[in-house]
């Protein structure tokens, strides 16, 4: 019985010495599919839309309805109006809040 517990335990050990190397490529490669928050605040009137998907929380889809928010109802004047973009509540704002700003044209 413990001769059994022992080869179970070589065994795992085995099979997670040849999983490392895996792994250790995946763990490298998530953080570089997204880069994670952008350097510096991103100005919510002139971002593009690929810009607008630095900020976390916003994908392509809630980049465009932000930009076509700005074309339609025009330029931000405070970050808070960020959320009377569609599909942007409180709790996903304020996830957002820090990211972005908001200058003034003119």
């Amino acid at each position: 019985m413990k001769t059994k517990f022992v080869l179970l335990g070589l065994l795992l050990c085995a099979i997670l010495a040849a999983a490392a190397p895996v792994l250790a490529i995946q763990a490298e490669e998530k953080p570089a599919a997204k880069s994670g928050a952008p350097a510096r605040p991103v100005d919510l009137n002139q971002a593009s839309a690929e810009e607008l998907t630095t900020i976390p929380g916003v994908g392509l889809a809630l980049a465009q309805r932000i930009v076509e928010f700005r074309e339609k109802e025009g330029p931000f004047r405070r970050v808070e109006d960020l959320m009377k973009v569609k599909g942007i509540g409180e709790k996903s704002f304020q996830k957002m809040r820090q990211h972005v700003k908001v200058e003034s044209k003119g």
